[in-house]
């Protein structure tokens, strides 16, 4: 480790110079705290995270208060970051009413949450999957229309907890819908953390078959069973470059319960430096920033990066 804290970079053959970190801490990640964090918190995190180098923030969902209540405040919080320069502010938008109040508010990015399999679909959406595709369509179209930029969520991509593992077609099907829908990207979502390296590089070969391309696709990677970073490289060598992480290591999916924390975004940087991938992310402002909110939330950082860099500086 260098003077700095900082990993040696040793670069590996066959991986992208950069990688855009897509951070999801404030929308994903406080959306499952059980308490409510103060709109004047989640700002000051959303800003220290654009301190830290980070370009993409999803900073909130425009779900009903009465299913996230954790974000009932996006109508508040959305206009105390409109001094932030140069950073993209995703916000979900599950309906044509969420994606209103979006627009209403001036927002560029916004996201739709489909799903890969049945269960999951009814569970959080409450419509099988092509009922929820036919209820995103209006969605993705009226936003194309004003000019926004569209990601599409896809979880259960590796495995569902109801339905376990999840075909690598069942996939690629509702990836082929949510892009023909206009879809200008996607994240492949492993809700429950059980993908592994192969089964990663199996699917992302298979939506290169089936015509999606590797530069319209993002990885989502839980670390239930200690294989979120190990599934990253596997996509970072197959040519993925969009990895979503949470700052800290926040979150999990509050409609499947064996659903542990994100990827940490300290953790996914150590990494990348120490591969010389470049990400415009200060890693020692960033690692600073969640400590930061872990004492907002009063408990300890999931992410080792940031409980080892702190612990160096006691």
């Amino acid at each position: 480790m260098t003077a700095a804290g900082l990993p040696m970079a040793v670069p590996a053959q066959g991986l992208p110079p950069r990688v855009r970190i897509h951070e999801v801490g404030a929308r994903d990640g406080l959306q499952n705290e059980k308490g409510v964090v103060p709109t004047e918190i989640k700002a000051e995190f959303v800003h220290r995270l654009a301190d830290a180098g980070l370009a993409t923030i999803e900073a909130t969902s425009f779900v009903h208060p009465k299913w996230v209540p954790q974000l009932a405040d996006a109508e508040q919080l959305f206009p105390l970051l409109g001094d932030l320069q140069g950073v993209h502010l995703p916000v979900l938008v599950p309906n044509e009413r969420g994606l209103d109040r979006a627009l209403a508010l001036g927002a560029h990015r916004v996201a739709v949450f489909a799903s890969a399999t049945e269960s999951f679909a009814k569970a959080n959406l409450n419509r099988t999957v092509d009922e929820a595709l036919a209820m995103f369509d209006p969605v993705v179209s009226r936003a194309r229309e004003s000019e926004l930029h569209v990601r599409g969520y896809l979880s259960m991509c590796f495995g569902d907890p109801w339905e376990g593992p999840v075909p690598v077609a069942q996939v690629v099907r509702v990836c082929r819908a949510l892009l023909d829908m206009g879809c200008d990207e996607l994240s492949l979502g492993d809700t429950i953390g059980v993908a592994t390296p192969g089964h990663v590089q199996s699917l992302l070969a298979e939506l290169n078959e089936e015509g999606v391309p590797t530069d319209r696709i993002g990885v989502h990677f839980h670390d239930t069973y200690g294989q979120a970073l190990a599934n990253t490289l596997a996509a970072l060598q197959h040519g993925v470059t969009t990895v979503d992480a949470s700052a800290g290591g926040l979150g999990g999916c509050p409609y499947a319960k064996s659903a542990t924390g994100n990827l940490a975004t300290e953790d996914l940087v150590w990494m990348l430096q120490g591969l010389g991938i470049d990400t415009g992310v200060d890693l020692g402002r960033l690692s600073a920033t969640s400590a930061w909110m872990a004492d907002q939330l009063g408990r300890p950082s999931p992410s080792r990066t940031v409980r080892a860099l702190t612990h160096q500086e006691q």
